[in-house]
């Protein structure tokens, strides 16, 4: 009996192979994410590939680059960090494919993958195991919601630096392990973030905290108060999100000014101005 690779086709994330599609996905039952139309469907890597998804690849600074599956899952954009200390993939893509593979492998290969919660696992074992058995770092907070074991995860919790001169630390929030990267390297020196979805560029320049962005379920102010807190520890002036949208400059006050105002709604303060 073949067994199958299975994905989720909602949000992308691998699962354990077997010869039937698992019951259900829990990642997108969870209140935080959606099942579109209410119906779960299923796919696998040569469904995708035979429909023509590839990972398509852009330069947003140098030393990072964005990958990703247009139309797969979340749609999110992976980032790969280029260091003399080893590659970073941040976030990871719902296929990998032959193009993709001959790409990282130019660009130095990959020596740790993380993804920044569980919506963006997408096909980490895969990756890991293209490049080299690279370590998948999970945050411990939210080991229970990997979906697919790998002998090359690695359970983490305390900040540490997984290569030289980037930086991880779990600052909670949208899942109680949301990862984010500091690339010191990273806006010519002065700091990159990479956040996830755990701060969120907004249409006014500014930034969001949400514990489900598709169904709109906020966090508390304390809550987004301790996020900022333990950000104002690091230094870095641009931030990216898990769409590669960028703060370009000033990334830094933008979240801790964004947390300030926040927490002010979320406390009742502006009650008299609705």
């Amino acid at each position: 009996m073949e067994l199958i690779d299975w994905q989720c086709s909602a949000c992308a994330v691998e699962f354990e192979p077997s010869a039937e599609t698992p019951d259900f996905c829990p990642i997108c039952v969870d209140e935080r994410q959606f099942v579109p139309d209410g119906l779960q469907r299923w796919t696998h890597r040569t469904e995708l590939l035979e429909a023509g998804h590839r990972v398509e690849f852009r330069e947003l600074e140098p030393g990072l680059t964005s990958l990703t599956a247009s139309n797969i899952g979340i749609g999110q954009s992976a980032l790969l960090v280029q260091t003399k200390a080893g590659n970073l993939l941040f976030e990871v893509p719902g296929i990998l494919d032959q193009r993709a593979f001959e790409v990282i492998g130019e660009m130095g290969g990959i020596q740790a993958i993380v993804a920044s919660h569980p919506h963006m696992y997408g096909v980490q074992s895969a990756y890991s195991s293209a490049f080299g058995d690279a370590p998948i770092y999970v945050a411990a907070a939210d080991q229970n919601w990997v979906q697919r074991s790998s002998p090359n995860v690695k359970i983490w919790s305390e900040p540490f630096e997984p290569i030289d001169g980037i930086r991880f630390e779990q600052i909670g929030g949208h899942f109680p392990g949301s990862t984010v990267a500091l690339w010191e390297a990273g806006a010519d020196s002065q700091g990159v973030l990479l956040a996830g979805d755990g701060v969120f560029p907004v249409a006014d320049g500014n930034v969001t905290f949400l514990r489900s962005y598709p169904n709109r379920i906020p966090l508390s102010g304390p809550v987004v108060q301790r996020i900022a807190t333990q950000l104002a520890s690091l230094r870095f002036e641009r931030l990216y999100n898990n769409f590669a949208t960028v703060l370009s400059e000033r990334a830094g006050e933008i979240v801790a000014f964004s947390a300030a105002r926040y927490a002010a709604w979320a406390s009742g303060s502006n009650d008299s101005l609705t």
